[in-house]
């Protein structure tokens, strides 16, 4: 048997649970070890060079083990469905902890949302690329170079990605895993709040966060979709995300 066999690894969890035999759960981090490197990959997609991959890998295998210690296959969940979570939780910590989003990227992030809902308060529609370039004072081009670079500071599930921004931390400033009835009633609710939004967006940027975020296609794939470079796909999801989290800041949601 190799230690890919069910029986082996299913012999391992059981031992785990009832010795918490450390060799055992070793075997069981090695097993799924690949969750880590799939859920860092997603994650990492279009983070600039100085963040290490290896160190979102490490980051993730902390989320792996706290997974393994809590894992209860009583409660009828897949082991996969209950870790990726914790995974990714333990990832966006650590990118917390490298401080790697410059303040000038997020304080032209806070700009942009800022002029997207003045002007969809005085004219009550969404506004154009070059609108708001020219809301900014600044030329469309370099208002494309502010969206590009704010697109590497959209990290992680959709909900948080936009609440971090509305409260101006980092997407990894929210808890992994905060277990309270409040904190999970308003979980759910910003997730209602921010599905309602999408459907309002221009058909464009719904089409490439429905891709991104449902369909778990990547930014190349997309492009090709839409028949436009990676880069644009990166700025269209910029521009979506800070439109949403300036229609749930003016709506008390976020």
């Amino acid at each position: 048997m190799t230690d890919t066999d069910p029986d082996l690894i299913h012999q391992a969890w059981r031992r785990w649970w009832t010795t918490r035999d450390p060799a055992s759960r070793e075997r069981l981090i090695m097993h799924y070890s690949p969750l880590v490197k799939f859920v860092a990959g997603r994650l990492g997609a279009g983070l600039p060079d100085s963040v290490d991959p290896g160190d979102l890998v490490g980051f993730g295998v902390f989320g792996l083990m706290d997974a393994i210690d809590r894992f209860d296959e009583e409660r009828g969940t897949r082991f996969s469905t209950f870790a990726v979570p914790r995974i990714r939780g333990a990832i966006l910590d650590g990118l917390r902890s490298l401080d790697w989003v410059p303040r000038s990227v997020r304080s032209r992030s806070r700009a942009v949302q800022d002029a997207i809902a003045r002007l969809e308060m005085a004219w009550g529609r969404s506004p154009t690329d070059d609108e708001i370039a020219s809301e900014l004072g600044v030329a469309p081009e370099e208002f494309q170079t502010w969206l590009a670079n704010i697109a590497v500071a959209t990290v992680g599930p959709l909900d948080h990605v936009v609440r971090s921004g509305a409260h101006l931390h980092s997407v990894a400033d929210l808890p992994a895993d905060d277990p309270s009835p409040q904190a999970d009633l308003e979980d759910r609710e910003l997730r209602h709040s921010v599905r309602s939004e999408v459907r309002r967006l221009p058909d464009r940027e719904r089409m490439v966060l429905a891709l991104y975020y449902d369909e778990g296609l990547t930014l190349v794939e997309i492009g090709q979709i839409l028949g436009v470079t990676e880069s644009r796909v990166s700025q269209i999801h910029a521009r979506a995300v800070l439109q949403l989290r300036s229609r749930l800041l003016a709506s008390g949601a976020a």
